[in-house]
């Protein structure tokens, strides 16, 4: 992948005797004389390396230098300054310029610099790559639980990993199946390069086809100059296509060229560019049906479909609820100074597990984020909880889609009210009085149904 110089320069000359100096040595250049466009520009490109002229209408480099080291501090700053302006130019770098070249330059004085500045970039870009790795795998980003659902999917995503196969995973929106494939990128070759994410379903087909393969400069409206596609950013590393089920039919016959072929072309462009990429795609949709249907491609599907790794709902690990409900109290507890939360009660635990979670992980973490905002007390409690979560018909709903279809009405109701009579001793230390109150009995009647489901008082 080409380093990527963007130079600012308001005299022509210089900027076109520079662009051709720096072309020579193997950059990418993307040469602008308007500073406020070139500003813009960082915001649509990955740029690698800024050089500045100092004066310039309409912004000045210490203004364009004082942007960028604000909005993208990881990006290296050279400021250019005629002689008579060093001081300037020593100012700047102690707001924080890399270097400083006096006008007239020369050649190796300039190429020097900018190797140096170069080395810094890609020091720094993999360090952010590495943060990055670590956040996921040990920080927020990680994937919790420890059901047999969810070991299962981790199980697959190790054996997949060290093999270059390509991977769909699908389930429900909200189950984590992003956190899946960078869970398959860090245990690949490919951890220490690029994962690229992209959402199809964000964007309009003519945007996602200029994300995906990038553009030539002039190719369309607003393409005021060449831009990588993902699957250029993803070199070497992992290209992560989440809700590859909304793309649309000319994406997928371009998308099934790049698989065969391993070569993009931008828009606009004509030269076939060879890119090295490991592809995972996720869906929340159907993609047999999709294809009986005729809105997706076969070929396309049986190239993405060679390992598939289906997410469960969080429903259908409800075990996992307490672990992910503590996990994400601690994280927003920390983000919003709430040193004094401590937990949740044990019946607001029960309310969450018994949840349909129609939104799954993603709307768990809503949910908990809420409560660690306006929970008034140490412990979040049934009242801090969403009233849609406290409604009585949807729990008692949601514990009777977790039994079987065929039971004994007779049997399944004592089953069930020796359960409760025994969480009801738990949570009062087997004091007999404290656990009939919980149930609404007498004392008599609680100890009649001790007798009937020989319920020992053991503590």
């Amino acid at each position: 992948m080409a380093n990527h110089i963007l130079v600012i320069d308001d005299e022509r000359n210089y900027l076109l005797v520079l662009q051709a100096i720096l072309e020579e040595e193997g950059y990418q250049v993307t040469a602008l004389a308007d500073p406020v466009l070139a500003v813009a520009f960082l915001d649509e490109s990955e740029v690698d390396v800024v050089i500045t002229d100092m004066k310039m209408p309409g912004m000045s480099g210490q203004e364009v230098l004082e942007t960028v080291r604000h909005r993208f501090p990881h990006i290296p700053v050279l400021i250019m300054t005629a002689f008579g302006s060093i001081d300037h130019a020593v100012e700047a770098m102690k707001a924080g310029a890399f270097d400083y070249i006096t006008k007239p330059f020369a050649n190796d004085e300039i190429l020097r610099s900018v190797r140096r500045a170069m080395q810094l970039a890609q020091a720094q870009r993999h360090n952010r790559l590495l943060q990055e790795h670590l956040a996921q795998r040990f920080g927020e980003g990680a994937i919790v639980g420890q059901s047999r659902a969810i070991r299962e999917v981790l199980a697959l995503a190790a054996r997949v990993a060290p093999s270059r196969s390509t991977v769909l995973i699908t389930g429900e929106s909200g189950t984590g199946k992003e956190l899946v494939a960078r869970a398959i990128h860090l245990g690949s070759d490919r951890r220490d390069m690029p994962f690229v994410s992209v959402n199809c379903a964000s964007l309009n087909p003519g945007v996602l086809e200029s994300e995906l393969f990038g553009h030539e400069k002039g190719s369309f409206t607003g393409a005021v100059a060449m831009r990588r596609g993902r699957f250029e950013l993803a070199q070497g590393g992992t290209l992560f296509l989440d809700e590859i089920g909304e793309i649309s039919a000319e994406t997928q016959v371009k998308l099934l060229r790049v698989l065969q072929e391993r070569v993009v072309e931008r828009v606009g462009g004509a030269e076939p560019i060879a890119v090295d990429f490991r592809l995972i795609t996720a869906t929340n949709k159907d993609l047999t049906a999709e294809v009986a249907a005729g809105r997706f491609r076969e070929d396309l599907f049986y190239r993405l479909n060679v390992i598939n790794i289906h997410v469960p709902p969080l429903r259908e690990r409800r075990e996992d609820i307490p672990l992910l409900a503590t996990h994400f109290l601690r994280r927003f507890a920390e983000a919003n100074a709430r040193q004094d939360l401590r937990g949740f009660t044990p019946q607001a635990m029960d309310y969450l597990s018994a949840f349909d979670w129609p939104g799954n992980v993603r709307q768990l973490e809503n949910v908990i984020e809420r409560c660690a905002v306006l929970a008034p007390g140490p412990d979040i409690d049934v009242p801090d909880l969403p009233p849609e979560l406290r409604d009585e018909e949807t729990q008692y709903k949601s514990a009777v889609d977790l039994l079987p279809l065929q039971l004994n009405l007779s049997e399944t109701l004592e089953k069930i009210e020796a359960a409760l009579i025994r969480r009801a001793l738990v949570r009062s230390d087997f004091v007999q009085v404290k656990a009939a109150e919980l149930l609404g009995v007498s004392k008599s009647l609680l100890q009649y149904k001790l007798k009937k489901y020989n319920i020992s008082l053991r503590g």
